[in-house]
This record gives C-alpha cells, sequence and structure tokens, in this order.
C-alpha cells in the first residue's frame, strides 16, 4: 500500500512524534517549531510558502501601507499555491499579529494547506472556527503594522527556531508543527509510514498484556520476526 501513496498521503497517515523520532535517528534534532499551539484539530501537511517579518518602522508602516497592492503580506496571502502551507516568520514576538480571520479565510479559500506563525493571529476564535490547520503562539489583537513589517515572500526563514526553506515539507497535528528538509521528505514519509506499523503491533501486544522489554524498541529477535509476519496481515492498517 504505502509505495502506491503520494508524499503528502503519506505524512497525512503519520504523526508529527514519529516523523520527529525518524529525524532524529537522521541526526536532525532541530526540526520541531517552538511554541505554536494549533487552533483547529484538522492536520496539517504541505510544502512551506514562507513570509518574513522584520522589526517595524513607524516611518514605513502606517495604515496607509496596507492600500498598496504590492504589499508582502497581501501578496504572500494571494501567491501562495494550492495545497502549501504559508509559514510566517514572526521573530517570534506575538505582541502584534501575524494577520486575521479575513486573511486566513483568504488562505483557506484559495486551497493552502494551512498557515503556522511563531507569532499570534488576531480574531482567534473566528480562525479556530474554520475548517482549516492553523498554527499560532497566542492570540494577539494589535495589528502587525504595529511591531512587523512584511519584507520578503518565499525565502529561507526562521520559524520558532527552525529554519524554514521554501518547498520543505510541513506536518502539524495535536503535538505541534515538524518541519522536514525537501531533500529527504519522500525518505522520512516511507520509513515513518514502516515505523507507524511498527507502533501499532507494539500497541497491540502491549494491549494484551505484553512487556516492552524486548518489544519495544525490539531487542528481543523473535520481536521482528512475529512483527514481520503481523505486517503481512495488516499492511492495509496504517492509521
Amino acid at each position: 500500500m504505502a509505495n502506491t501513496l503520494s508524499t503528502p498521503e503519506k505524512f497525512k497517515q503519520i504523526s508529527t512524534a514519529t516523523i520527529a523520532t525518524c529525524l532524529f535517528k537522521k541526526g536532525l534534532r532541530n526540526q520541531c517549531i517552538q511554541n505554536v499551539r494549533p487552533l483547529t484539530s484538522k492536520k496539517m501537511v504541505g510544502e512551506a510558502f514562507t513570509l518574513r517579518y522584520i522589526p517595524a518602522r513607524e516611518d514605513l508602516n502606517p495604515i496607509a501601507v496596507f492600500k498598496d497592492p504590492e504589499h508582502p503580506q497581501r501578496v504572500a496571502i494571494e501567491q501562495c499555491p494550492k495545497n502549501r502551507v504559508l509559514v510566517i516568520d514572526s521573530r517570534k514576538d506575538a505582541r502584534a499579529a501575524s494577520a486575521g480571520s479575513i486573511l486566513i479565510t483568504r488562505l483557506m479559500k484559495r486551497g493552502a494547506a494551512g498557515v503556522v506563525t511563531d507569532g499570534g493571529f488576531r480574531d482567534s476564535e473566528e480562525i479556530a472556527a474554520l475548517d482549516f490547520p492553523s498554527y499560532h503562539q497566542r492570540p494577539s489583537a494589535p495589528t502587525n503594522l504595529t511591531l512587523h513589517q512584511a519584507i520578503a515572500i518565499n525565502e529561507p526563514i526562521g520559524c520558532g527556531d527552525v529554519a524554514v526553506f521554501p518547498r520543505d515539507y510541513i506536518v502539524g497535528d495535536a503535538d505541534g508543527v515538524v518541519v522536514i528538509p525537501a531533500s529527504i521528505a519522500d525518505e522520512v514519509a516511507e520509513e515513518c509510514l514502516h515505523m507507524t506499523l511498527f507502533e501499532e503491533f507494539v500497541m497491540e501486544k502491549i494491549n494484551q498484556g505484553q512487556s516492552i522489554l524486548g518489544l519495544y524498541p525490539p531487542t528481543d529477535p523473535q520481536t521482528l520476526k512475529a512483527f514481520e509476519a503481523w505486517e503481512k496481515n495488516n499492511t492495509t492498517k496504517v492509521p
């Protein structure tokens, strides 16, 4: 089954916890975006499209800048491709909003896969009511112009202490948001599907009363033999 799925379809069936463990095994320890929380329970999977803010300067950020059709924040909303996740570098500063419900709704209607900022959203209750994966640090009422100047679109950024490059895979669930480098995304997705099946096998054995010793991790050779037999009959059971 796994080989017939696209990489995004695979990630939709895998938890961020499993992905984080897989990345750790590959030497990548800092791929989980810090201090962001989901506003909805909807799973988020997509390649990154980025927006970067710098500290606002008063002479460059009056309210009139929103009249400019080339304002980078507005352009990012209108250019984010379908099925991509808009990742916003707000310098971990939630004292002013990264965006509000009007822009996030527009992003949803254009077919984006989700949005994450290491700052905050205004209109957070309205965003939480959308059928759209959204992650932020905390609610924030002030307009972004108070503290943020949108400066660049779709270039490498930092979000929640993690480097994010355009086209990296972004996966979010109830545990948080993880960034998978584009160059290894296919490999990670395939490995994680296998890990997910093994964890399902382990849970089944634990629920039957088996000890974790020798089972998790599978240090007992009989564990892997039992898993191989189990896997042959359960290849369609990835959650």
